[in-house]
């Protein structure tokens, strides 16, 4: 299997084997523009996986640089192992990741307010609060929204008894509370939507671990998964998985079969398929349709999508200058909308900001993704890919997945190397490299 990460020591031999000799002046950092002032200024919104990495490394490669994130919470919980959290796997306070290290080490100014409105003539963000900053770069690395309603019956009211936990926080502790509450016998359904959204595996993986949880605490319990799609992410690892695993307690109807969902009621959490099928649930967890987060929207760098077209090289948006979009609100197939090609993004987007303050052409770019899953304790199973530019679009170079065939010790090494990712994704994003 192709496994593949890419981190600072190999992004700069790979701008110096690519020609960009002024990465590696001073220590891998283009020189200031301008001595005894900031070589420019940038101001980056959302502090993901996308948003930190992009504001810390262009600290890293040019500390001359003044950056400000915009980022309203104090601490950041991940969707990536939430799902451990659900199947009494991993702790949910172990999500959270704080912006401490960003300030501290690299000198990031972190100001803890929502960004309401970007004006791009001006080169502004306005603050929930009113204050405006300026900048000369702007990335916008948002993640996601629902789109509330576009699933018939899907609204933020419903969300509060048909949750989605999409987004880590409250709506990851109300499925909990619900999986405990659910008596033994009954059926969890999850509705997982069509492509694109964030995080390809993770519906297959959610259920895997409410049915780890229901294995151990509800053991006559039922497991539905309706989807409008008859294709997924890893779908014949988490096939066999499920079933080596949890024997038939995970039923997976796709399209084809009428799995598609048109219609959810979260009064009597009852959904109703393409044809006329109604399903009745004694949890039921909606993954609905989604786009790019509010700012980018606001920002227009969106399309008709929902979602934000970008410059392949650089991760620019095409519909507004000085803009950067990075992470799940981007269009960038056939790269997945997962934290590690945030992470990853941010950095190719970090080094190209950075050249292009100094006046200089940015190296040419390629990128990482790999996604661990996990199916049941000491059972792991992955996903990786690298991506370039060919022919000015995005195309996946190399890829692959587990093996098929593989032992019980093969699986249980890629349980292992999924907490060890996981530690090291976050400490790379949030704390030190």
């Amino acid at each position: 299997m192709t496994r593949g990460r890419i981190n600072r020591r190999q992004a700069l031999k790979l701008m110096g084997a690519m020609g960009a000799g002024p990465f590696l002046a001073a220590g891998g950092r283009i020189p200031p523009a301008a001595a005894g002032g900031p070589a420019g200024r940038v101001v980056v919104v959302g502090g993901g996986f996308g948003g930190a990495t992009v504001a810390k490394y262009i600290k890293r490669f040019d500390p001359a640089v003044e950056v400000t994130l915009v980022e309203p919470s104090r601490r950041h919980f991940t969707c990536p192992f939430s799902n451990l959290y659900l199947g009494g796997l991993y702790q949910f306070d172990a999500l959270g990741h704080g912006y401490e290290e960003l300030v501290s080490r690299y000198g990031v100014q972190v100001v803890h307010s929502m960004a309401d409105d970007v004006d791009a003539d001006g080169r502004t963000v306005r603050l929930a609060g009113g204050e405006t900053l300026s900048w000369d770069r702007l990335v916008l690395s948002p993640g996601i929204d629902i789109r509330w309603g576009e699933l018939e019956g899907y609204t933020r009211a419903a969300a509060e008894k048909a949750p989605h936990a999409w987004q880590a926080g409250p709506q990851t502790h109300l499925l909990k509370k619900q999986l405990e509450a659910m008596e033994d016998g009954g059926t969890f359904i999850l509705v997982a939507p069509d492509n694109p959204f964030r995080c390809p595996p993770g519906p297959y993986e959610r259920v895997a671990m409410v049915a780890n949880y229901l294995k151990s605490h509800k053991p006559k319990s039922k497991i539905l998964l309706l989807d409008a799609k008859d294709n997924f992410s890893k779908q014949g690892l988490f096939l066999d998985g499920w079933r080596k695993n949890y024997g038939d307690m995970i039923e997976w109807v796709g399209r084809s079969q009428d799995g598609e969902v048109v219609r959810v009621d979260a009064d009597r959490l009852e959904v109703e398929t393409e044809f006329g099928t109604t399903h009745k649930a004694s949890v039921l967890n909606v993954v609905p349709p989604q786009r790019a987060g509010f700012i980018a929207r606001r920002a227009g760098v969106t399309d008709a999508s929902g979602w934000a077209p970008v410059e392949p090289r650089t991760f620019a948006s095409p519909r507004v200058e000085g803009v950067y979009v990075i992470g799940d609100a981007t269009e960038a197939a056939p790269m997945p909308k997962s934290g590690f090609c945030a992470n990853a993004q941010g950095k190719v987007t970090a080094a190209a900001i950075v050249a292009d303050l100094a006046g200089v052409d940015g190296p040419d770019p390629s990128w990482a993704n790999t996604c661990y899953s996990t199916v049941a304790p000491g059972y792991g199973i992955s996903v990786a890919g690298v991506y370039g530019i060919r022919e000015g679009h995005i195309e996946e170079i190399s890829g692959g997945v587990s093996p098929a065939d593989a032992d019980a010790a093969f699986r249980r090494r890629e349980a292992e190397y999924a907490v060890a990712w996981y530690r090291a994704i976050t400490q790379d994003t949030w704390g030190t490299a």
